[in-house]
C-alpha cells in the first residue's frame, strides 16, 4: 500500500505522460529498475520479458519517432486508489512518417486513446497495465484495413 498522497500520485502521473510527451528528464525518478509492463503485444511477444527503463524508454522513443507535435490529454483521472493510479487519456499528434506499412503521407493528424493503471512502491512506479487502441492508430494511417477501406490500394481485390 502507497503512503503516498493523492496529490503526490498524481504528480507522478503528470510525470509519466511527460515521458509520453517525449521528456525523459524523469525517468530515473518515476521508474522503478524492475518495472515490468502487462500490455497485449500485437505480435504476440511477451511484454514482461524486459523490465525497468530500459524495456519502456526505447518503445516511447519509437512513438516518437513516428509522431511529432504529441499532446496527451488526461480524460478521465487520474483516479488514486491505495498504491495505484488509474487514467483515461486520448494522444494527438502529426504523423512524421516512417511507419510500415502506413500509407498516409507526412503530416496527417491522428488521435488514439487508452487507459493506464500504475501500482506505486517507495514513491516510483513499478508496474504497468496498459490497453490502448492501436487498432485506430493504425486505421487512421492506412496501415491496417478499417472501416473507411483498405489500407493499401489492392487490398480489397477478391
Amino acid at each position: 500500500m502507497s503512503t503516498l498522497s493523492i496529490e503526490r500520485m498524481n504528480e507522478l502521473y503528470e510525470r509519466w505522460t511527460a515521458l509520453w510527451r517525449g521528456d525523459f528528464s524523469h525517468a530515473g525518478e518515476i521508474l522503478d529498475p524492475g518495472f515490468v509492463v502487462h500490455q497485449a503485444r500485437p505480435d504476440g511477444s511477451d511484454s514482461e520479458a524486459q523490465t525497468g527503463p530500459a524495456r519502456l524508454l526505447p518503445e516511447i522513443e519509437q512513438t516518437m519517432a513516428v509522431f511529432g507535435d504529441v499532446a496527451i490529454s488526461v480524460d478521465v483521472g487520474p483516479i488514486v486508489q491505495a498504491d495505484l493510479v488509474a487514467a483515461r487519456w486520448t494522444l494527438r499528434a502529426r504523423y512524421t512518417g516512417g511507419l510500415e506499412h502506413a500509407t498516409a503521407p507526412a503530416g496527417t493528424p491522428v488521435a488514439f486513446s487508452g487507459h493506464d493503471i500504475l501500482r506505486v512502491s517507495g514513491g516510483r512506479f513499478v508496474e504497468y497495465w496498459t490497453c490502448t487502441d492501436v487498432l485506430a492508430g493504425l486505421t487512421q494511417l492506412g496501415a491496417v484495413s478499417g472501416p473507411n477501406g483498405p489500407a493499401r490500394p489492392g487490398d480489397d481485390a477478391p
